[in-house]
């Protein structure tokens, strides 16, 4: 071989070589001796700061809330909460690092079977009744929600499925598949029971429909029924969405069978509201007569949506200023550090402490469903999408909870709340929308 072509392959090889050994995590071994390091902003980019920042800091808000909230209370182990909170988000951002670096074809394999899984764990913990307060397993120190795990799986088998439809997914078929994905665990969950948990799947479930390719008004035909149940309560109300109903019908035009079947289920569900009412438990019957006027109960089950709202409006614009808050500190306002953690901020940091909060959940928002939109993996882009309408529907229904707008669901929110289990996930959550936004080019 000619000096110069060797030359050439060597040189060839010592290049490749130099790649080779980047990756594996050594770049120094082939970087210029007295050229400075400069920081790689578009590695740095692909981890998406603004997400990222955001979680930090209404993680970080979350544990001064929770410092807030109990650090007065009677019993020490309460008011060493935020450094149980502290070292979950420690747990947390492990969490978050395995949800990066894990493949998404890896969970892409495996959804259906992380579906399995938690529901037998879930269909065990309704068998055996090894749980505190029918939700929680008992892991020594900690406790363990599989409910939580099962938005997550949940999440998993959706994207999963969706994926890899080849037909239009507002059909028969589509839709009675997805309906077997979601409604076992829901029920399962919704039999411990926990309503906020089992709502939260059905949001994201329309959210995903959604982003799959169905229309706005057919969503509104899937979810009319629940619709028709709540104002079945008035039938003036009820006679009312009934004619609404029939009128987009007619206009939309669907096939016959589906609009006698989408009318036809609304009238049973207005038919038969005061058979489900007696269903419910009591505690359940008293959330939403409290929900319409928490006045009928104001030293039962009205009295947290009561002190909540005093909570909020005494913060006015500015607050009271951390550890000054009245309702918190005089131990009025219950659920603080969990469910109520909301109202704890309205009323040390007012309004603006609010819109800062929102702000912040609004941008990591934003920058989830822009992962989901610009990817080309079609299951890592229902996982960021689906993520987003989890972290969103739960927002929604802990704020409207603590203002008076939303029932009492027990929806923590999300990175704010106390809780290990919800902290790890939605963490992990950040993982897999980050995950998917730096792979955004796989196929």
């Amino acid at each position: 071989m000619p000096l110069n072509k060797l030359g050439g392959v060597c040189t060839d090889f010592r290049r490749d070589a130099g790649i080779v050994w980047r990756i594996i995590g050594q770049p120094g071994a082939i970087r210029p001796k007295n050229r400075k390091m400069r920081p790689d902003w578009k590695s740095i980019r692909e981890y998406d700061p603004l997400l990222i920042l955001s979680a930090v800091l209404l993680t970080v808000i979350g544990i001064v809330l929770i410092y807030s909230a109990q650090h007065n209370a009677p019993n020490p182990a309460d008011r060493a909460y935020w450094s149980r909170q502290l070292l979950w988000f420690g747990v947390a951002l492990v969490g978050f690092l395995v949800a990066v670096k894990i493949p998404l074809r890896f969970h892409e394999v495996f959804a259906y079977v992380y579906l399995a899984i938690i529901a037998a764990v879930l269909i065990g913990l309704a068998v055996l009744g090894q749980t505190v307060g029918g939700r929680w397993v008992s892991l020594g120190p900690a406790y363990l929600q599989p409910s939580e795990l099962a938005k997550l799986a949940v999440l998993f088998a959706l994207s999963r499925y969706l994926a890899y439809l080849k037909q239009p997914v507002f059909g028969f078929r589509p839709l009675l598949t997805v309906a077997a994905l979601v409604g076992p665990v829901a029920l399962l969950v919704l039999k411990q029971p926990d309503l906020g948990t089992a709502l939260v799947f059905c949001a994201m479930t329309l959210v995903l429909l959604f982003w799959g390719g169905v229309p706005p008004i057919a969503l509104f035909f899937l979810v009319s029924p629940v619709i028709s149940l709540i104002l079945a309560f008035n039938w003036i109300a009820w006679v009312a969405f009934a004619v609404v109903l029939f009128a987009a019908l007619i206009k939309v035009r669907p096939r016959l069978l589906v609009s006698v079947t989408v009318f036809t289920v609304n009238l049973a569900f207005g038919v038969f509201t005061p058979i489900l009412w007696n269903s419910l438990h009591a505690y359940q019957q008293n959330r939403i007569l409290v929900f319409l006027n928490p006045g009928v109960d104001p030293r039962g089950a009205g009295y947290q949506i009561i002190q909540s709202k005093v909570a909020i409006g005494s913060g006015g614009f500015w607050g009271k200023g951390f550890l000054e808050g009245t309702q918190t500190g005089l131990h009025f306002l219950p659920a603080k550090h969990t469910d109520f953690v909301f109202s704890v901020l309205g009323e040390e940091f007012g309004f603006v402490g609010a819109v800062i909060v929102l702000a912040l959940f609004g941008v990591l928002l934003w920058r989830a469903i822009i992962a989901g939109y610009v990817s080309r993996n079609r299951f890592g882009r229902f996982l960021a999408v689906g993520a987003a309408g989890i972290i969103g529907f739960q927002l929604l229904v802990n704020v409207g909870m603590t203002v008076g707008l939303m029932p009492v669901t027990g929806i923590p929110l999300p990175f704010v709340s106390y809780g290990g289990t919800s902290l790890v996930l939605f963490w992990f959550l950040i993982g897999l929308i980050v995950n998917v936004r730096r792979n955004w080019q796989e196929y």
